[in-house]
């Protein structure tokens, strides 16, 4: 059956083959929560898998066991995968364990672990990607809360159509469309309470901070965030590839070091200076630095003469050699 003009169908159609996310042949599996927007990308992708030349390879769920509802969930999902006449790959974690080992938020923890499931389910299926649900409002709320925070081009071009394995065709897609698809065809999905929890501060944004853009300053303020980050994405990208011409002649990366040519480096335009100290930073500490800690490797940089030999940062240490900034793993620290 045709579908109408702008339908879900010809929008995650249309970012699927302008971003290449599920190139012709490649198999894909969808990450199902039970919720609508993973229930609504399951569908999705099952009916355009045909015209899109991909393969929906199965459902992944993972029971994070955080609700009472989680094996109730889990169920829901199972049923589903069967009622579609798809395989599906589930994983119970403890996420709340997680978090106390890892000393960090239950979001945080969920996160990592929902992402390593990703690539195991994907590894089990034969799969070359995950999708997930995110959707264009997903997009606005990740846009302002990285902008309260206080991010760069980066952060601002919010979540991207595809990051490694795992790829998003719903982000030109609203939450509202999704639900009212799945509506008009009688189709069931989960209601998650924990997302009306104002603990979290995604909720925040989604529940306060957007109504209130919405009634004082502009209605479409969700695609209009959206767009923003797609605009910020492109000149990130841009200035990326820029930073790979730069990059040989200031930074050389080890296997768990790298060096920076000082006088190089400060010879670039702040923005790119900004951008290879950043990579040197995260090759070593394994995380992206915060801006503070890049201007402060910057301001060691500009200084080659100065008290400041060799100094802790966050999960590196940086030290001069001659003309050069080295960037090491931290010293082991002393046993008590």
């Amino acid at each position: 059956m045709a579908q109408p003009l702008s339908s879900p169908h010809e929008r995650v159609l249309q970012l699927i083959q302008r971003e290449q996310l599920l190139p012709a042949g490649v198999r894909v599996v969808a990450a199902l929560s039970g919720g609508a927007d993973s229930v609504a990308l399951t569908l999705l992708l099952r009916e355009l898998a045909e015209q899109g030349g991909f393969v929906l390879a199965g459902v992944a769920h993972l029971n994070h066991g955080l609700r009472a509802a989680a094996d109730g969930d889990e169920q829901f999902c199972r049923e589903l995968a069967a009622t579609l006449a798809l395989p599906i790959d589930v994983e119970r974690v403890d996420v709340a364990l997680a978090a106390r080992r890892g000393r960090i938020s239950l979001e945080d923890a969920g996160h990592q672990e929902r992402y390593a499931f990703f690539r195991r389910a994907a590894a089990r299926m034969r799969a070359d990607r995950v999708a997930t649900g995110h959707h264009r409002d997903d997009q606005a709320e990740t846009l302002l809360m990285r902008l309260i925070r206080g991010a760069g081009p980066d952060g601002l071009a919010g979540i991207r159509p595809r990051a490694g394995c795992v790829v998003r065709p719903l982000l030109h897609v609203s939450r509202a469309a999704l639900r009212a698809w799945l509506e008009e065809r009688g189709q069931q999905f989960l209601e998650d309470e924990t997302n009306r929890d104002a603990a979290f501060t995604r909720n925040r944004v989604r529940h306060e901070l957007i109504p209130f853009l919405e009634a004082r300053f502009s209605p479409p303020i969700a695609g209009v965030l959206a767009r923003t980050a797609e605009i910020v994405r492109a000149d990130a990208e841009w200035m990326d590839a820029a930073a790979d011409e730069v990059a040989p002649a200031v930074l050389a990366l080890g296997d768990r070091d790298a060096a920076l040519d000082a006088a190089a480096l400060l010879r670039q335009p702040t923005a790119m200076a900004r951008r290879l100290a950043r990579r040197a930073l995260e090759h070593v500490a394994g995380r992206r630095p915060e801006f503070d800690t890049v201007e402060r490797l910057l301001a060691v940089a500009s200084a080659p003469g100065g008290e400041i030999r060799e100094a802790d940062f966050p999960g590196c240490r940086v030290e001069w050699r001659g003309a050069r900034l080295v960037i090491r793993p931290p010293l082991p620290r002393p046993r008590r």
